[in-house]
């Protein structure tokens, strides 16, 4: 079994620092983070994105140590109403996860508004009282599908092979009915 962290959990040490702990750790690879919610300390994306030399010293220093990168992590709200820097990040790691041959994204499903119009992502946790229902629905309908779809539809011409949902409260697909409907909607349609 190979065993790795997240690459915020060491958010206080620099990018050399936190890949020599994993080392000193044992484990296999890191996961890193690229924003969203995450600051993400160890990792420049723009500079990443735009310049080749970067990602082959960013690269080069993992297999100095003979680490894996198992994945890139995007946690956030890319369905935030009014924060489009989230799903900005999203979109710019999967073109960076396919500029590195990482084929593995890690994120978040997203939480939108309730209803056109609000500024705040409203997540329904309860199917009482009748009204959060058609908000889940509307978000549903209006956000999550068209986002996801083209999401899925970007993401194999970049080489992502997976996309890990992360079940968290706060996002539209926090449990695992919630996900597996999600999962459903988006390979049927």
């Amino acid at each position: 079994m190979k065993i790795g962290f997240v690459s915020d959990s060491l958010g206080k040490l620099s990018f050399e620092a936190m890949l020599d702990q994993a080392v000193a750790l044992g484990v296999s690879g890191v996961e890193v983070n690229t924003g969203g919610w995450s600051p993400a300390p160890h990792v420049d994306l723009m500079e990443l994105r735009q310049s080749a030399e970067a990602r082959r010293r960013f690269v080069r220093a993992f297999e100095q140590r003979d680490l894996e990168i198992i994945a890139l992590n995007v946690n956030g709200n890319p369905l935030h109403p009014v924060d489009t820097r989230q799903g900005q990040d999203l979109e710019e790691t999967i073109r960076l996860a396919g500029d590195l041959g990482i084929g593995t994204i890690c994120t978040m499903s997203g939480l939108p508004e309730g209803q056109e119009g609000d500024r705040l992502p409203n997540w329904v946790v309860s199917s009482w009282p009748p009204e959060g229902q058609v908000a889940k629905e509307w978000q549903l309908r209006e956000r999550l599908l068209p986002y996801w779809e083209r999401i899925l539809r970007m993401a194999p011409d970049h080489g992502i092979t997976r996309i890990a949902l992360e079940l968290h409260g706060g996002q539209w697909a926090y449990n695992v009915p919630n996900f597996l409907r999600l999962r459903a909607k988006c390979s049927t349609r």
